[in-house]
């Protein structure tokens, strides 16, 4: 089975501006194509930018919206699946959502972050409630996830017993806590057997600063690919093969001894 080539959109955007993020993603999902890729992942809340205020109920849509739409255009013109972060409007309420669309225009999966971070986001998003959601792409079991939801080992631990190969982690990663992306990202990776692309935003917005660093880091704890702090995109394969050979040698989830772990829950 080949590889899944994994295009990495480090970029802010223009917050504020969907109509102008949706041509900058139309632009990089041509440039990801070129380079073969089959799946674009962009960073938390892409399409409308993070740190806008009470721009993030004003711009929240419904998971079929028109953003939405377009974005399966993207996914079609250019033949590969993209995941994008928004608010997703749903019965009055806004969550920070992520969705996984298919080289077809079909819609995949659909997260809402379940671990809010900080009082910004804890004021303007409900908290989701389902912890995995999974999808298949490229002869791969795709799990998706929110930023601060996988510095929860549980959390991720929970992707791996579902049976997780790339973890999709698109993200608002901000100073100073940028041993998130250069440290606990790999040993996520490491720790449960799978591949995780964490995809970051950059740059100044609104109090926060954006630290990049967006990097693809494989089962054996090494990163594939690794941005730098500005606006780029990068690209690097989660190979299935190589995924199912490290799963051989490596005994952690084959150790587990989950009745000591009660007390966890």
């Amino acid at each position: 089975m080949p590889p899944l080539r994994t295009a990495l959109l480090q970029s802010s955007g223009r917050p504020g501006d969907v109509a102008k993020n949706l041509e900058l993603l139309d632009a990089a999902a041509a440039r990801a194509a070129a380079a073969g890729a089959g799946l674009l992942v962009c960073p938390e809340m892409y399409l409308t930018g993070y740190a806008i205020g009470d721009g993030i109920r004003r711009l929240a849509e419904p998971a079929d919206g028109p953003s939405a739409r377009a974005v399966a255009d993207i996914a079609v013109l250019h033949g590969l699946a993209v995941l994008h972060g928004y608010p997703e409007l749903a019965d009055g309420q806004v969550f920070n959502s992520a969705q996984l669309t298919g080289p077809d225009g079909t819609v995949l999966a659909g997260y809402r972050k379940t671990h809010l971070f900080g009082c910004f986001e804890q004021e303007h998003f409900t908290p989701g409630e389902v912890p995995v959601v999974q999808a298949e792409l490229g002869g791969l079991r795709v799990g998706i996830m929110i930023c601060y939801d996988v510095e929860f080992p549980e959390n991720v631990r929970a992707h791996a017993l579902a049976g997780t190969d790339l973890l999709l982690v698109p993200t608002a990663q901000m100073h100073p806590f940028q041993f998130v992306a250069e440290s606990v990202v790999p040993v996520r990776a490491f720790e449960n057997q799978m591949y995780v692309a964490y995809v970051n935003r950059t740059g100044p917005e609104g109090e926060f600063e954006f630290v990049g660093l967006s990097t693809l880091a494989g089962p054996d704890g090494v990163a594939r690919v690794r941005a730098g702090r500005g606006e780029d995109l990068v690209i690097g394969d989660a190979d299935p093969g190589f995924l199912a050979a490290s799963r051989e040698h490596n005994p952690y989830l084959r150790d587990r001894r989950p009745g000591l772990y009660s007390s966890l829950i």
